[in-house]
């Protein structure tokens, strides 16, 4: 068995390219839903009818259950969060770790 490289945990379990990467967007707004959350400073109930879900549901959120979330269920929850969501599209000579941390500007002028 040869050893394999992977760009990302998402392309080494996920079966292609596009299944890791709509992983590792749902990973990145669940990310970014929990930290709202715990800003808040609210009972679960209470944050459950902000983002106008139930209970067990962000439970599922804190818990990290990406299966149980699509992109559109997480895109609503940021909407009701107020935290906008905006797409960067990158080249894909682009490595995305590395512009995650540190963002790449392209000018279209030379």
């Amino acid at each position: 068995m040869a050893n394999e490289r992977f760009d990302s945990i998402w392309s080494a379990i996920e079966d292609s390219p596009e299944q890791a990467e709509n992983m590792r967007v749902r990973v990145e707004l669940m990310q970014a839903l929990h930290e709202r959350v715990a800003f808040w400073e609210l009972t679960q109930r209470e944050a459950a009818a902000r983002l106008n879900i139930n209970q067990p549901r962000l439970n599922d959120l804190f818990k990290g259950k990406i299966s149980k979330f699509s992109l559109d269920a997480l895109v609503n929850m940021t909407s009701a969060a107020r935290l906008p969501v905006g797409v960067c599209l990158l080249p894909a000579s682009i490595d995305i770790l590395s512009a995650i941390h540190y963002p790449i500007y392209v000018s279209s002028s030379e």
